[in-house]
């Protein structure tokens, strides 16, 4: 079992540390499955978006010297949940949790692909010109 955990651990830090990867192999599987090809593309932002967060998460408490990356990218959405939540519920009188969680989803998507390009070339960057 240590095997397997081991085998499953490594596979998710290549993915994550290529997102592109994962993006690419859903959004070829699904056109392949006769998928339409806006639904897999959505289907490709949906899977990519948890190696996303798993890569900017630790990209972020790499930067800050502390164990919070996670917890702020978590608080951040639940905050923008609790956002779309209220305009909701003052729009239309109810809320729809399920649009609340997609389009939170979705939009964590573009936030965590553009904090995964700034950080990334922060990484590559920042040592380069330390150890000058």
């Amino acid at each position: 079992m240590s095997g397997l955990w081991k085998a499953l651990t490594q596979t998710y830090m290549v993915m994550a540390g290529l997102p592109f990867i994962p993006f690419l192999i859903v959004y070829a599987i699904g056109v392949v499955r006769g998928m339409e090809k806006k639904k897999a593309i959505r289907l490709s932002m949906d899977v990519t978006n948890v190696f996303l967060i798993g890569i900017v998460a630790a990209l972020l408490s790499k930067l800050s010297g502390s164990s919070f990356g996670f917890y702020f990218i978590l608080l951040v959405m639940l905050i923008g949940a609790g956002l779309l939540g209220n305009a909701q519920n003052r729009i239309r009188g109810k809320i729809d949790p399920y649009k609340i969680v997609r389009a939170i989803w979705r939009l964590s998507f573009f936030a965590m692909a553009l904090l995964y390009v700034l950080l990334m070339s922060l990484q590559l960057i920042l040592p380069s010109s330390a150890n000058s």
